[in-house]
């Protein structure tokens, strides 16, 4: 091959074409890999997304209504007045305490 002429402007040879090209491939490759990457991420996310929405759905047709609010805060008021505080169980075993003491203290 001969070399060009002095004043022919700018020689690219056929070799830094081909590595240009080449360059040019390999990025479009990896651009190619990294929108694949992210298609991938987004149906991963609309999936999380849909299964959400499926168990809010589920939520909202099993909530609970005012009128079951209602009962169970009947319930509630219902074991309150029921139990036994822990001062009257301390009181009463105190008391027993006593008694025992002062029988055991008389028996001979």
């Amino acid at each position: 091959m001969t070399s060009p002429p002095p004043d022919a402007g700018v020689y690219i040879s056929p070799a830094q074409t081909h590595a240009e090209v080449r360059r040019i491939a390999d990025g479009q490759i990896r651009m190619e890999e990294k929108l694949d990457r992210l298609l991938d991420d987004q149906r991963e996310h609309r999936e999380t997304i849909a299964d959400h929405e499926t168990r809010l759905r589920t939520q909202e047709r099993t909530a609970l209504t005012e009128a079951d609010v209602s009962g169970l805060r009947t319930d509630v008021e219902a074991l309150k007045r029921n139990r036994w505080p822990m001062a009257t169980i301390g009181v009463l075993g105190g008391l027993a305490g006593t008694v025992v003491a002062v029988v055991a203290l008389f028996r001979p």
